[in-house]
């Protein structure tokens, strides 16, 4: 049975060492994917040393799947790649909403309650001020959330 990878650390950035082992591979095979899949692009700073981002570790890990899990080619997962990243601007022109690795909770209506009490509200900020655009802004979502399903 295959180990499962590590969680993403809540983390800016990530060098390459710590991507191999997020990842699973080796950070001289990262450097080669670099070479391959034009979608990866880590910031390089002194010394060429690379920092990738959350959203790069996850393509990579996309890549490793496709490459590794699936049995694809390197040109068949960049083909793959591409179509993917195409499909994901085809939903965001659209207005649809991405989700992919974000933990979707529920929330009750008595949940929601505690923002509409305004001692809640007050009890937490002073002035109110901030709180207050939060409230109106969770309400305004809430809103359209209702619109639509």
């Amino acid at each position: 049975m295959e180990n499962p990878l590590p969680s993403i650390p809540a983390k800016r950035y990530f060098t390459i060492g710590e991507v191999g082992d997020l990842c699973g591979v080796k950070p001289h095979v990262l450097r080669y994917w670099e070479q391959e899949f034009t979608q990866l692009r880590p910031m390089k700073r002194r010394g060429n040393r690379r920092y990738y981002q959350h959203h790069e570790v996850l393509m990579i890990r996309r890549i490793r799947d496709l490459l590794y899990d699936q049995g694809f080619t390197i040109s068949g997962a960049r083909n793959k790649m591409q179509e993917l990243l195409q499909l994901e601007r085809d939903k965001k022109s659209h207005g649809e909403v991405m989700l992919d690795g974000v933990e979707v909770i529920e929330v009750s209506d008595s949940m929601l309650a505690d923002f509409s009490n305004s001692e809640f509200l007050d009890g937490m900020a002073a002035d109110g001020d901030p709180w207050q655009q939060v409230r109106h802004e969770l309400f305004a979502i809430r809103e359209l959330l209702a619109l639509v399903s």
